[in-house]
């Protein structure tokens, strides 16, 4: 998997204390975004989902936050990770910039079981101009915080 960085100990990137993995990709190319060095597929390393999990673990305290880019791009490697990371016990929230419909009726395969080992999925693109500094856990208006069971909506979340 190709990931930009890591981040710990992070109370902006969900509820709690978290470990943030950055990973490279993405296709939205959202105007505004706080992270556009992301968009390109290449930047970053590689590392295995093991090598990715080890580091994201290596903080017995958090819980983890999958960014990007857009950490659906590479739902395969992903899923992977995720349920290493779930086994492991920790609550695992994602950022995306499709909405959780689009994945649920065009999504792969991949990225819908991905969506089975999330807590909590903040969908959406950024947008500049619905942009609310005061929203927490999301840039702009039209992102919606949703609650998974099971990769389903178990209801919208916005704080």
């Amino acid at each position: 998997m190709r990931v930009l960085s890591f981040v710990h100990d992070s109370v902006v990137d969900g509820e709690g204390l978290r470990s943030v993995i950055f990973l490279s990709g993405c296709p939205h190319r959202c105007v505004g975004c706080h992270n556009p060095q992301s968009w390109n597929m290449q930047a970053g390393e590689v590392l295995s989902v093991e090598e990715a999990a080890a580091e994201l673990l290596s903080n017995p305290l958090s819980d983890i936050t999958l960014s990007g880019g857009e950490p659906f791009l590479q739902a395969r490697e992903v899923k992977r990770l995720a349920r290493i990371l779930r086994e492991a016990g920790r609550n695992i929230w994602a950022y995306t910039g499709y909405t959780l419909e689009y994945i649920k009726q065009s999504g792969t395969k991949d990225m819908n079981e991905l969506l089975t080992y999330i807590d909590v999925l903040v969908d959406g693109q950024f947008l500049q101009e619905r942009r609310r500094p005061e929203l927490r856990f999301r840039g702009s208006d039209n992102q919606r915080i949703w609650k998974l069971s099971n990769g389903n909506p178990d209801g919208l979340f916005l704080v």
